[in-house]
């Protein structure tokens, strides 16, 4: 079993279903935000093996599980906007991909290694029938209205609360797995698929060019 919790969100996996059963018509379009609040370490990223596979690797199997296709072709593209040491280590910190599936659909991911307001993780399909978002999560559904202006809490600050739950389920059916001897929902083969997006990337990237798979 690969460790992807995302697939485990009440949030997210309440938007898979709701797809499945076919609410919005024919997936088209996937757009995935993905941002965390702040850079890792420079002696981290020095050996993470690059934003697309540290950060993005989440993301690229969002898209594959979402929308139940495969990518045929994707382009990638980069900078250094937050921290010019990281260019400094071979890596970027803002980041754009775009990807066309086998069956035609369109895909585009933006993440950043800061965004000053929180964890930033949402996404939306757009259908043949409509839409469906997942958006962020906040400590608090509470908004207050004044005459200036409408406010709420900022999203949650980091991943370890933003999937507390999902990390939860995620174990809950490991241990299941284990003792049913049922195949895990999250693959090997899931792990390795995202990595060759992943690879893409990082290739499209450096070549400035787009790449077939």
């Amino acid at each position: 079993m690969i460790g992807f919790q995302r697939r485990f969100d009440p949030t997210f996996a309440a938007l898979k279903t709701r797809l499945a059963a076919g609410e919005i018509g024919e997936p088209e379009m996937l757009v995935i935000t993905s941002r965390d609040p702040d850079a890792p370490s420079i002696e981290y990223l020095g050996t993470s093996g690059g934003i697309f596979k540290d950060m993005l690797i989440h993301d690229f199997d969002i898209f594959r599980w979402i929308l139940d296709d495969e990518a045929q072709a994707l382009f990638a593209t980069g900078s250094c906007l937050t921290d010019q040491a990281i260019a400094g280590v071979g890596d970027i910190d803002s980041a754009a991909v775009i990807i066309r599936t086998r069956r035609g659909r369109i895909a585009q991911i933006n993440a950043s290694r800061r965004a000053a307001y929180g964890y930033d993780q949402r996404f939306e399909v757009l259908g043949s029938k409509g839409m469906l978002q997942a958006r962020n999560h906040k400590a608090t559904e509470v908004f207050a209205h004044s005459a200036a202006n409408v406010s709420h809490d900022t999203p949650e600050h980091f991943f370890l609360e933003r999937y507390r739950v999902a990390y939860a389920s995620e174990m809950a059916h490991f241990f299941d797995a284990l003792a049913s001897g049922k195949q895990p929902q999250t693959s090997i083969q899931d792990g390795v698929k995202a990595l060759e997006l992943a690879e893409a990337a990082t290739r499209s990237w450096r070549e400035r060019r787009a790449v077939e798979l």
